[in-house]
């Protein structure tokens, strides 16, 4: 089965820059990512991590970006990703980086890691509420993540496309 040999990354960009939001896309990650790889491992490491290389989810409002790459070549592109300095969009450059959260064979393991980062991330978040409408409205959000775990667990979706 291909998808054995596949790994994906979920990493979340963080940007002091509010612009920076605006240029989360899949064109500007993906070619921020390669230049990255072929600054650290050069033409060989590139060719390597391109086979399979794809941006195969992203939400710029949260900054949450998967990747999907080859197995044997994983450890090449999540090696590269802490090199990734900024973003470049419309000749604009806007400085981020990429913290890798999770890496995982499928990208069901990936959006369950994801809802327990989130819970745990808005846990912390209601211990710092100084308010009580802050305070409900976090737990709204808390329980919106207990939902979407829910919905994943039915097992209507694939965790690939299976393309290439």
């Amino acid at each position: 089965s291909p998808r054995a040999v596949r790994r994906y990354v979920l990493c979340e960009v963080l940007s002091d820059d509010p612009r920076c939001r605006q240029c989360i896309e899949d064109r500007a990650v993906g070619l921020a990512v390669r230049d990255a790889i072929g600054r650290v491992h050069g033409d060989y490491g590139l060719a390597c991590c391109s086979i399979s290389f794809t941006v195969k989810y992203l939400n710029a409002y949260t900054g949450t970006v998967l990747l999907r790459c080859r197995k044997d070549s994983y450890r090449l592109l999540c090696s590269a990703l802490p090199f990734v300095r900024c973003l470049e969009s419309r000749a604009q450059r806007y400085p981020c980086a990429l913290n890798t959260l999770h890496v995982g064979g499928t990208i069901r393991t990936c959006q369950k890691f994801l809802i327990q980062y989130n819970r745990r991330q808005l846990l912390m978040l209601l211990q710092n509420c100084t308010n009580e409408e802050e305070r409900q409205c976090i737990q709204k959000s808390l329980l919106s993540c207990s939902l979407t775990e829910e919905q994943s667990q039915s097992g209507d979706e694939e965790d690939d496309d299976g393309t290439e």
